[in-house]
């Protein structure tokens, strides 16, 4: 029998409340938990009987059957409700409940399609887009007609061609929905970044994006949200990105619809498995996300991808840490480090930060000022390397400055890149970001 484990907390708020017991019989589509304040309904995506109950993951044993079937979530009088019931939320990973975002009344304001596929190497959203456009194209629709938005835009990175002429061939004359082509830098897909370059608006680190009259949804968001009006379709399957140090290459592999709960490991199996050593798992993206545990990752709702990495280089020496808004956090960095086996001996944070509600935002994500005093500071510290968590163009100012002071710089991301390929970032040439 298979195990798959749902996991309680798949959202911005608390863990949800489980409302099935142990021994129960269920099926594919039943909702197992619901939010105690902000949250989202949890369903479970696959038939079977609950062996295990912990504060943080239901565990089921699936049973033999293998079905697309699904128990359908009740018929609501809105878009708002039906989002609620089928346990939307932001599949991009921020994990924000989508029933909230589509209370909001913005009848002279804008729908925002993220389709930006700001982390490198994850590639699933973008495949979505060049074999169903119509999937997010009526979820754009869906969201303006809960909304009251008259216009939707769809944000995507000018580089992907096939995307972009699959979008616009479903689009045909229509008018009311518009493909914005983005440049291709990291942070680009962050909400406040996506804003301005559509309408030339920096917002502040503590606003939201409808303050600006614009909701930002994530593509594969509104795919869920077209399955939910259409189909009454639960949240119940994701969209992942696998990719890195496997048997099968190096290229991306996407798969759609794997049921939630599903381990990582099974995946990484499809893939041929892990070839040879490897450094670490990274569940989600190069640039945010976190190293997992190979045995007990599993799938969830705002589960970006799965990266298997190159061993990590080794400094046993001195070592400061620049940590930045857009990329790894402090406690992210001081992994890294102790991977390297390196001394942290400094940590300051770029200079652009600013911490709202006790996290670190970017003043204006992708557009950043130098960084000579923080590194003249981690120099000081005692740091013979620097380890850095910054976006494109915030390392090439640190690229400017670091090697004239005698510092090499790694980038925390330096050995997932290199493990599939894929340019450094901080070896961008500064054009690139112009």
């Amino acid at each position: 029998m298979a195990l798959y484990v749902i996991a309680l907390k798949q959202h911005v708020g608390a863990p949800c409340a489980p409302i099935v017991k142990i021994g129960d019989e269920l099926k594919r589509g039943q909702c197992i938990a619901e939010p105690n304040g902000l949250g989202a309904k949890i369903h479970t995506s696959v038939s079977g009987k609950v062996i295990k109950i912990t504060e943080q993951a239901i565990e089921i044993e699936a049973d033999n059957t293998d079905t697309k079937d699904y128990i359908k979530i009740k018929k609501c009088d809105s878009i708002a409700e039906t989002a609620f019931e089928a346990g939307i939320v932001g599949a991009g990973g921020a994990g924000f409940p989508t029933h909230i975002k589509l209370k909001a009344e913005i009848p002279d304001g804008y729908i925002i399609a993220n389709c930006v596929e700001c982390e490198p190497v994850l590639n699933h959203n973008i495949k979505l887009l060049e074999q169903n456009p119509e999937v997010v194209i009526k979820g754009v629709r869906y969201a303006m007609e809960a909304t009251k938005a008259p216009k939707g835009y769809i944000a995507i990175k000018s580089k992907n061609k096939k995307a972009i002429d699959s979008l616009k061939k479903a689009l045909g004359e229509a008018k009311d929905v518009e493909v914005k082509e983005l440049r291709d830098m990291y942070p680009m897909g962050e909400e406040r970044a996506i804003i301005h370059e559509i309408f030339n608006n920096w917002l502040t680190p503590n606003q939201l994006p409808i303050e600006a009259k614009c909701v930002v949804m994530n593509g594969e968001t509104l795919a869920n949200l077209t399955k939910a009006v259409e189909d009454l379709k639960p949240v119940i399957d994701k969209d992942i990105t696998v990719a890195g140090k496997l048997k099968n290459g190096r290229d991306s592999n996407t798969f759609f619809q794997v049921p939630i709960g599903t381990p990582i490991k099974n995946l990484i199996e499809e893939c041929g498995g892990i070839d040879g050593e490897y450094g670490e798992v990274v569940i989600g993206g190069p640039y945010t996300g976190k190293s997992g545990d190979i045995d007990k990752s599993v799938v969830t709702k705002i589960s970006g991808g799965a990266i298997v990495t190159m061993p990590l280089p080794e400094f046993e020496g001195p070592i400061g840490l620049l940590v930045c808004a857009c990329g790894a956090d402090e406690a992210r960095l001081r992994d890294i480090a102790g991977k390297m086996k390196s001394e942290v001996v400094g940590v300051t944070k770029c200079k652009n930060i600013e911490e709202i509600r006790g996290a670190n935002k970017c003043l204006t994500p992708g557009d950043c000022p130098g960084q000579v005093q923080g590194i003249m500071y981690l120099k000081s510290q005692g740091a013979k390397r620097v380890l850095v968590s910054n976006c494109s163009d915030c390392t090439n100012t640190v690229m400017c400055c670091a090697p004239k002071m005698g510092l090499p710089v790694y980038h925390h991301t330096d050995h997932v890149f290199r493990t599939v390929d894929h340019e450094l970032t901080r070896r961008l040439p500064m054009e690139d970001q112009k």
